[in-house]
C-alpha cells in the first residue's frame, strides 16, 4: 500500500546501481519498480523469500528492497543470512508493523533502515538514494584517506578490508558497526551529535530517531571496550554526542 503510488518519474537518468526488490504484492511491486527503472537503476524482482536470497548471492545487487513477510524465506532471515555471508549491500526492509521492537530486531540482523506501508514514493526513492550515497562516500573514504589503516591502542581498523582486531584478535563488527567506528576513528577527538551521525553514517535523517545511535554505540563498546559501563574509545559527551578518543 502507498500514499502516493507512483512518483513522477525523472528524465535525467544517470545512476546504474542494481537494487534487487522483493515484494509478492504484484500491484506494489510493480509501482517500485517502474520507479526505480525511472531514476535509472538497474532493477532485479522477485516475490519469494527462497529466489531472492539465490539472486542476491549470484546478481550482488548494490541494495535490496525487501519485503519482510514473504513466500519462503522471510525477509529478515534473508536478511540475517546475507550478513552472515559478508554481504554489505545495502538494505531497506519494507513492513507493515512500526513498533521499536520490530525496528531494533531489524536493525541487529543487519538492515539499513526501515520503510513502513503505507508509505510515500518519494520517501522511499529518496531512502534509496540515500543509502547508496552512503557507501559512496564510505567506499570514497577508504580510498582517499592517507592511511587504509588506523591504528591506536591495540585496536587496528583496517578500512579497505573493513576488518577489525583488539589485542590481534578479529571481532565481528555488523556493517553499520564498523562503519560508524571507521567514522569516527578517522576523527578522534571530534564530537558529533546523534542527528551529524545519522547523516554522516546512515546517510540521512532517521525522523529523528537518534535512539539508532544509542543502540549501535551500545552495541560497539560491548565488543572493543574492556568496560562497556565506562568506555575509553567511543565516549559520550553529555548534551552533544559521542567522540572517538585516544
Amino acid at each position: 500500500m502507498l500514499k502516493s503510488q507512483v512518483a513522477a518519474p525523472e528524465t535525467n537518468v544517470t545512476s546504474r546501481n542494481k537494487v534487487l526488490l522483493v515484494e509478492d504484492d504484484r500491484n506494489l511491486q510493480e509501482a517500485i519498480r517502474y520507479n526505480l527503472v525511472a531514476e535509472g537503476y538497474e532493477v532485479l524482482v522477485t516475490g519469494d523469500g527462497d529466489k531472492a536470497l539465490s539472486m542476491a548471492r549470484n546478481q550482488k545487487p548494490d541494495l535490496l528492497v525487501l519485503d519482510v513477510m514473504l513466500p519462503g524465506m522471510s525477509g529478515t532471515d534473508i536478511c540475517h543470512t546475507l550478513r552472515l555471508d559478508g554481504s554489505t549491500a545495502a538494505i531497506i526492509m519494507l513492513t507493515a508493523r512500526d513498533s521499536e521492537a520490530d525496528r531494533i530486531v531489524g536493525l541487529e540482523l543487519g538492515a539499513d533502515d526501515y520503510v513502513v506501508k503505507p508509505f510515500s514514493m518519494r520517501e522511499l526513492l529518496a531512502r534509496v538514494s540515500a543509502q547508496l550515497r552512503r557507501a559512496t562516500m564510505l567506499n570514497s573514504v577508504t580510498t582517499t584517506e592517507a592511511t587504509d589503516v588506523i591504528d591506536v591502542g591495540g585496536l587496528r581498523i583496517d578500512l579497505a578490508g573493513r576488518r577489525v582486531k583488539l589485542d590481534n584478535k578479529e571481532i565481528e563488527l555488523r556493517p553499520r558497526e564498523f562503519d560508524l567506528l571507521a567514522f569516527l576513528a578517522a576523527r578522534p577527538g571530534r564530537v558529533y551529535s546523534r542527528d551529524q551521525l545519522l547523516q554522516e553514517v546512515w546517510g540521512f535523517d532517521y525522523a529523528g530517531d537518534t535512539r539508532t545511535v544509542d543502540v549501535h554505540v551500545r552495541w560497539l563498546r560491548m565488543k572493543i571496550e574492556a568496560n562497556p559501563s565506562a568506555p575509553l574509545r567511543v565516549q559520550t559527551v553529555r548534551g552533544v554526542g559521542y567522540r572517538f578518543s585516544t
